[in-house]
């Protein structure tokens, strides 16, 4: 399920501590992965010919970081606007997982900052996995799913249990969030499955590849929840779904709503302890 892997760099970060981390997954030690800087546009040749000599280096920096098997690694420099070659390379390598360092940033800050990794996944429909400046990346053991019944939420599933196959003391753990949007929280509790259809098909599709769930429940706003949850279930990578509604004419334009924060996927973004991977179901 996850072959190609796109690793977009720029020196900064956690993006290839992240990877090195996910390759010691059974599931993604055959993947192949590509490493690309893109360099920005310069108005002069001498600063043009700065930056490719910065980007050479960052490149030649991240491949021997990640220390993998020159089989299974390529690098792209390319010049251009980052957000658009990042979606650009992607759909020319058909790309399986995206993975970008994220500074974090809030609502208005994404445009002002002009948002690389909020903007790429705006545009496009691959899995993107984000790893802010701000955490520390761990062994994956626990993967949270945000769980409903929605084709975002079940992409998010499938791609779970493909990551959690073959760990040995792995854990799915499916959250439950029921929207209370005057902020009043309960406590978390673990539920039975069959109390919950989709927590029931959930457990049944785990139980099925032998991979051990965990079933809880809270109330709130969404986007607090999850996150409390994560942080407080000590969640090693955090699976969330981000259907997009929009009209296919307004597919290759950003979605403002969601750069001005009024996403969940742009909360949870933002304010999750652990990395978190994005998936998202095209209308």
């Amino acid at each position: 399920m996850i072959e190609k892997i796109l690793l977009a760099v720029s020196g900064l970060g956690h993006a290839e501590e992240m990877l090195k981390t996910l390759k010691q997954v059974p599931s993604i030690q055959s993947a192949k992965v590509t490493v690309l800087h893109v360099v920005p546009s310069q108005s002069t040749t001498e600063a043009m010919t700065a930056k490719w000599e910065e980007g050479g280096k960052i490149l030649a920096n991240a491949i021997v970081s990640l220390n993998l098997d020159p089989s299974q690694v390529s690098s792209i420099l390319r010049q251009g606007d980052p957000k658009d070659v990042v979606c650009q390379i992607a759909d020319e390598m058909e790309a399986d997982l995206i993975i970008m360092g994220s500074r974090g940033l809030k609502r208005l800050q994404s445009i002002l900052a002009n948002s690389v990794s909020q903007y790429v996944f705006q545009l496009s429909s691959r899995p993107m996995l984000l790893v802010k400046d701000d955490i520390y990346v761990k062994r994956i053991k626990r993967v949270m799913v945000a769980i409903d019944n929605s084709d975002a939420a079940k992409k998010c599933l499938d791609l779970a249990l493909f990551l959690l196959r073959g760990i040995p003391e792995g854990q799915l753990i499916l959250a439950n969030v029921t929207q209370d949007l005057n902020g009043k929280t309960t406590e978390i509790t673990d539920i039975k499955p069959d109390k919950n259809s989709a927590l029931a098909a959930a457990v049944t599709a785990a139980e099925n590849q032998g991979v051990s769930t965990r079933c809880v429940r809270s109330s709130g706003k969404p986007g607090e929840e999850i996150c409390r949850l994560a942080k407080e279930l000590n969640t090693d990578l955090l699976l969330l779904g981000s259907p997009d509604r929009r009209p296919s004419i307004a597919k290759s334009f950003v979605d403002i709503d969601r750069l001005l924060g009024a996403s969940l996927s742009d909360y949870v973004r933002v304010n999750a302890t652990c990395p978190v991977l994005l998936a998202r179901t095209v209308a």
